[in-house]
């Protein structure tokens, strides 16, 4: 006869069975009971957060770095509700993540009781599927089913909701063998007539464009999609979300697309014959007004998640499947083109590209006053820090300059918060960063604004010994709102303004958090001050850029307008000419 122990204890049991080694949470009274064996564990070390939110984001900062899903944890009521935005985040940027929330007792469900809410009925539209437990001997079956949702297909958020008393109750422990899911089986092998088609549409293009997401990033496809790119000899742009999919400093990337994309990567998109879309949304961020996006392209679509294909653009090759299936297939079909003497002129097309990317490069005006250019600051941290390290943003006009200014060589060193927009994902996903990779420098640009939503999970770094480093690009603003302000509303600056110049005094929060706190203020301290950042080690650090404050963020596409209508500068918008 199997041993008797409490739901608790087979709820560890079973989180170590997963592979468990890290979660990040908060307890309370309905998820008390986990927390007392939780103690015992000798594989799982918890981390105990500041606020809900910011295990949420740890646990997804952990989820790009260590290739595990990641794993928070909170009780009941509001301490669920503060990992809704979390897992709304997740969901968005189909991040592995598994939320284990505690419930008020089963008899009290449905009765308005002190902490009680539908935990599982507010995240369903934001979450691959949730479950409810109030029956002990199921606990092992709905983690062990969770991680595996979590972690195929398209990956994405799962919550597992377990009552109060199912934790105390007493049960066995037997870890499922194998998983049944009626109706989930996420096809992973692509459809071979499909490729064969994508790869003969390739070669009859004269204009063809890889369209990278963050899907190829997600698959591990990113040394498949390299190989794809250089035996093709086509353009790549690669999205928001999949920036280090592909080595910046290749010649054959064009750049980011997209409302702050460069021209050169807007331009390829508008102007290709033929989109190559991998692992891509169609996000309405890169399409821009989506009736005149890339009007002249025929579109191969890849994609793990069969909902996605047709949905914002109709698809004239849909493929279903893993791009870590599918871009190899579509090499050896490629191949297989070019030894029956086809294969695709580009010739004329990248002259094209070429003049698109040597006319319109990349590039902001230094202030005149003297005072710090954020875009030079972010430069600077990119080159002296190195391919390397890891960079999470966190969200306005230092989320995009970190995604124009940063070369990124490799996939994962970029994390940010790109379909929900989250201010204040940074901190805590730089935290979570750190522990999925503690060998790596994890860097959160931040903006004030961002910063002063999570900053205090700087105490959780600091006392778990999760030295990150913080560079803050302190405008005084929300940044973005007031680019926004400016362009579109007259300059009238209503509510942006966050006076924060010293209040708070960042240096001394710093200090007051047990991190190291630094100030830099011209240029010529940006590269003293970074490199001192890089040598203190033993705890966290936070840099605080005082910047400037009317810096805009170009190129730009106004929401709603055109890819046709970018702009690099203020009412200053490139000539497509039929040569350009």
């Amino acid at each position: 006869m199997s041993e008797q122990i409490t739901g608790a204890q087979s709820l560890v049991h079973s989180l170590e069975s997963a592979g468990v080694t890290d979660i990040f949470g908060i307890p309370g009274g309905a998820i008390l009971p986990l927390y007392d064996p939780l103690m015992d564990s000798s594989q799982i070390r918890h981390i105990l957060v500041r606020h809900e939110q910011g295990a949420g984001h740890a646990a997804e900062g952990y989820a790009y770095t260590s290739g595990k899903v990641g794993v928070c944890m909170a009780t009941s009521g509001p301490g669920a509700t503060n990992l809704v935005t979390p897992i709304a985040d997740a969901n968005m940027d189909s991040v592995p993540l598994v939320a284990i929330t505690g419930q008020v007792s089963s008899s009290f469900i449905g009765t308005d009781a002190f902490q009680e809410a539908d935990i599982r009925g507010i995240t369903m539209p934001i979450t691959k599927h949730s479950f409810l437990v109030t029956n002990p001997d199921e606990i092992p079956r709905a983690i062990a089913e969770a991680f595996h949702l979590a972690s195929t297909g398209r990956p994405g958020p799962v919550l597992v909701d377990v009552s109060k008393d199912a934790l105390q109750a007493m049960t066995t422990f037997e870890w499922p063998t194998s998983i049944d899911l009626p109706g989930y089986h996420p096809v992973t092998r692509p459809h071979a007539k499909q490729v064969r088609e994508a790869a003969r549409m390739i070669v009859d293009a004269k204009a063809p464009v890889l369209y990278v997401g963050g899907g190829v990033i997600r698959a591990g496809a990113s040394d498949s999609l390299r190989k794809l790119a250089e035996i093709a000899g086509i353009p790549v742009v690669t999205t928001l979300m999949a920036r280090g999919a592909f080595p910046d400093t290749h010649p054959q990337h064009m750049g980011m697309p997209g409302m702050h994309g460069s021209v050169s990567a807007v331009g390829a998109l508008q102007k290709s014959d033929l989109l190559i879309t991998l692992g891509a949304r169609f996000d309405d961020r890169v399409t821009g007004k989506l009736s005149t996006f890339a009007p002249n392209a025929a579109v191969i679509h890849a994609d793990i998640d069969p909902a996605e294909i047709g949905k914002n653009r109709h698809a004239d090759v849909p493929i279903v499947g893993d791009l870590s299936e599918i871009i190899p297939e579509l090499i050896v079909a490629l191949e297989a083109e070019f030894e029956a003497g086809r294969r695709g002129d580009y010739g004329a097309w990248w002259q094209q590209l070429t003049r698109l990317k040597e006319t319109y490069p990349l590039g902001y005006d230094q202030p005149s006053d003297g005072s710090l250019s954020p875009q030079y600051v972010i430069t600077r941290l990119g080159e002296i820090s190195g391919s390397d390290s890891i960079f999470a943003a966190g969200v306005g006009q230092h989320q995009m300059w970190a995604a124009q200014f940063i070369n990124y060589e490799k996939p994962n060193t970029w994390i940010n918060s790109g379909g929900l927009g989250t201010m204040g994902f940074a901190v805590p996903a730089a935290m979570g960063a750190k522990v999925g990779a503690p060998d790596k420098t994890v860097w959160a640009v931040d903006g004030d604004g961002c910063f002063q939503m999570t900053n205090q999970e700087l105490v959780t770094c600091t006392i778990n010994e999760i030295p990150i480093k913080v560079a803050l690009m302190n405008n005084s603003s929300l940044g973005m709102v007031r680019q926004w302000q400016t362009l579109f509303y007259n300059s009238r600056y209503s509510n942006t303004d966050l006076h924060s110049y010293r209040i708070p005094d960042f240096v001394k929060l710093a200090d007051a958090y047990g991190c190291h706190g630094l100030r830099c203020e011209s240029p010529d301290q940006v590269d003293a001050t970074i490199e001192k950042a890089l040598s203190l080690n033993d705890a966290p650090v936070v840099i605080d850029f005082i910047v400037h404050r009317d810096a805009m963020v170009w190129p730009m596409v106004a929401a709603g307008a055109s890819n046709d209508d970018i702009q690099i500068a203020r009412d200053l918008a490139p000539e497509w000419g039929s040569d350009d």
